[in-house]
């Protein structure tokens, strides 16, 4: 029996780029072809050469359709089978060559707001809902929104075996995270491209969307972030290591934050649990530092850092790479990279 096959891959929008996906119908048994698609609907290409294609990299069983059915992501490549300018996968499996002996490991927390009819949902139509405070982490309807999404969302990482490991509801009405890891510097920006899917898919059935807006609201509302744990071998096993990392990552903050996701200035303003934009810090325990080390590492002297800079919007690959870059470099005496 034929299978389908959905093809998933990241468009060239800037300043921050979108999924797309379509689907391919496949005899029983065929292997994942290459495939090709229209860059110059996708801003990856001219409408005179358009075409760009579309290279598997990692395949899961489809959560939402079943059987036999399959999502696959892939990665864009010009028609000369070189990596796409839009390709940040391709730079994420070469730094992650390169380091794999410090075996580099990641978590992400990935923030995202529920939007219905034009507003955060459950917020009231003409008027602002209470102030933050009981929806953190909270129970009951008349604080929470999209409980039905996110378990919905959960299962089926679950389902398409993806590394999920927790899920809450966040500061502002409607907005709720879920973390992935841990895992390596490309199997975090794979599975979190997948999840991202997963939940804008889902929510289409609930007739919600999920926007990743580092600033969904104005004013003294929470920004939505993707917190990043980092950790290495030697990070996981003393605490030298750990102050390494932070001091690196200090270094070469102002040339890294820019790309941390669009709006960073809106979200990154020094209050909210942030820390400015423009200043780097790094703290035991400190939720308004750059960059925290949590308390039990400061206990044990071993363990991982949490960078708190990155947007929800943020690239996971490029996310990845550049702390990956930064720190094992830093760690192996090589210095300035």
């Amino acid at each position: 029996m034929p299978y389908r096959a959905e093809y998933i891959w990241i468009d060239g929008q800037k300043p921050t780029a979108k999924l797309r996906s379509k689907t391919r119908v496949l005899p029983d048994g065929a292997e994942l072809p290459i495939w090709g698609f229209d860059g110059s609907s996708t801003e990856q290409a001219p409408g005179d050469a358009s075409d760009c294609v579309l290279r598997p990299v990692k395949v899961v069983p489809d959560p939402i359709r079943g059987g036999d059915d399959v999502l696959v992501l892939c990665e864009v490549l010009n028609t000369d089978m070189t990596p796409h300018e839009s390709n940040t996968r391709s730079k994420a499996v070469e730094v992650y060559e390169k380091y794999k002996d410090q075996e580099p490991w990641f978590g992400m927390e990935q923030e995202y707001t529920f939007f219905k009819d034009g507003r955060p949902h459950g917020w009231p139509i003409g008027g602002f809902p209470a102030p933050q405070g009981g929806y953190y982490c909270g129970i009951g309807a008349d604080e929470i929104w999209g409980r039905d999404v996110v378990e919905a969302h959960t299962e089926a990482c679950i389902e398409a075996g993806l590394a999920i490991s927790g899920t809450n509801a966040e500061v502002m009405i409607g907005q709720w995270e879920f973390q992935i890891g841990p895992v390596d510097t490309v199997e975090i920006g794979d599975s979190i491209w997948l999840a991202r899917w997963l939940l804008y898919r889902i929510a289409e059935d609930f007739e919600i969307s999920a926007t990743l807006d580092p600033k969904p609201v104005k004013g003294d509302w929470n920004g939505a972030g993707m917190h990043t744990n980092f950790s290495t071998n030697a990070m996981r096993e003393s605490w030298d290591p750990i102050i390494e990392a932070c001091e690196a990552l200090g270094k070469k903050a102002q040339e890294q934050v820019k790309y941390y996701g669009a709006g960073i200035e809106d979200r990154l303003t020094g209050l909210h649990e942030t820390a400015p934009w423009s200043e780097y810090s790094y703290g035991v325990s400190d939720r308004g530092a750059s960059v925290r080390i949590p308390w039990q590492v400061g206990v044990d002297k071993k363990g991982y850092i949490e960078d708190r800079r990155p947007n929800a919007n943020a690239d996971p690959y490029v996310v990845a790479t550049m702390i990956t870059d930064t720190v094992c470099s830093a760690l192996a005496g090589e210095g300035d990279v």
